[in-house]
């Protein structure tokens, strides 16, 4: 469905800059978490406060994301976005005056709210802007831009915590520079009129969505496991350069970037297809890491694990507002984001259900994880055969 005014690149770059803001919230505070943890050193609880200042927003976002596409679809996509935003910068900005540990995990929920907002509407108002080719590519852009604002930000974050462990905080005002170029920019789309009320009244597809999302979990699960698991594995290999480990991320990145690319190129094919190959380099990578000997063995099997985590993501949002109407968009939108923000913050937990804290445990859990990762590969067929006939029509 096209908006009532033609998008072009202005639109474009807010939508796909916007999106890489609630990933500043998951890194930017990682290089400064030991220089929290000593200034707080009195008080109570710090050594579970701190890290849950860093993981608090992503659990909100999967709690509050669903409830976010709600509004955007009653609302309005851009009026929600232009609160969301503003509250970004309010939020984001609190820590640089707090001196309460609490207080400051209290801002960092609030972080999480606006970023559910900012994450749901952007992705819906892509959705609504563009259509065929043009919403795929975006699609694929929006994984490209997150990938590599992601690796952007945690050298940020480590340049500005030279300054202490406030100064990241500061970068979060970015929101009041996006907050007048969207409200300028930007416009609140409308379904063609050509659409019939009842189609527009018509009950979410939540059974045929339910796979998809349960997909999306999983691929959020996917997403963390490099970035948080990879160094413990290489140290159980004797690599304990954090240079050497964190080139062997940036592969991962690069593997990401390139899966997501590769979907400008073949997003035209089944999405059926495009789920099956993404699961199975990813579960792929996983069994190569679990078996993996060698520093070289982990670096390809991390950038194999990166394609198929770059193609999945795309593939799966592109399916899911294939399924939707304009006015379901907002809550397609949001569940899929809080899906993937769900299986960010449970995947650091899976791993250590499955270890129970035994770092010489963790090849066995990533081949437990691959193997998944290879049954979701097959259940994709059966998914998309479900799901063919709306996606269609």
């Amino acid at each position: 469905m096209r908006a009532d005014r033609q998008a072009g690149l202005p639109q474009s770059l807010l939508l796909l800059l916007a999106s890489c803001l609630p990933v500043l919230g998951a890194v930017l505070l990682a290089p400064v978490l030991p220089r929290m943890q000593t200034y707080f050193a009195d008080t109570p609880g710090v050594a579970v406060l701190v890290p849950v200042a860093l993981t608090l927003p992503a659990l909100v976002i999967a709690l509050v994301a669903p409830f976010a596409g709600i509004l955007a679809d009653r609302m309005g996509r851009k009026p929600l976005l232009l609160v969301a935003m503003l509250l970004y910068s309010v939020f984001g900005t609190l820590p640089l005056w707090l001196d309460s540990l609490p207080a400051i995990v209290l801002s960092r929920a609030g972080i999480g709210l606006a970023e559910a907002a900012i994450m749901t509407c952007c992705t819906t108002l892509m959705g609504d802007y563009y259509n065929g080719g043009r919403r795929e590519r975006l699609f694929a852009l929006q994984m490209v831009a997150t990938s590599l604002s992601a690796a952007l930000f945690i050298g940020v974050g480590g340049v500005l915590g030279e300054g202490g462990w406030r100064t990241p905080f500061s970068l979060y005002a970015v929101g009041l520079v996006f907050l007048p170029l969207m409200a300028l920019w930007l416009w609140e789309p409308q379904q063609r009129h050509v659409q019939t009320s009842s189609h527009s009244s018509a009950p979410m597809p939540w059974r045929t969505l339910a796979p998809l999302l349960g997909l999306a979990v999983l691929a959020g699960l996917s997403l963390f496991i490099v970035p948080v698991q990879a160094g413990y594995l290489l140290n159980l290999l004797g690599v304990d350069g954090p240079q050497r480990i964190g080139m062997t991320m940036g592969g991962n990145q690069v593997g990401v970037v390139l899966g997501a690319l590769s979907f400008r190129l073949i997003g035209r094919a089944r999405s059926s297809y495009l789920l099956l190959l993404a699961f199975t380099l990813a579960g792929g990578g996983g069994l190569m890491m679990a078996g993996a000997g060698t520093h070289l063995t982990v670096s390809s099997a991390v950038f194999i694990n990166g394609l198929g985590i770059g193609l999945m993501l795309p593939t799966l949002i592109t399916h899911i507002m294939a399924l939707v109407s304009f006015n379901q968009r907002g809550r397609a939108s949001g569940s899929f984001t809080a899906a993937i923000f769900a299986g960010e913050f449970i995947s650091p937990l899976a791993v250590l259900a499955l270890t129970s804290g035994v770092v010489t445990a963790l090849p066995a859990a990533l081949a437990v994880i691959g193997g998944l990762q290879w049954l979701a590969a097959l259940s994709c067929l059966r998914i998309s055969a479900r799901s063919s006939t709306r996606e269609h029509a």
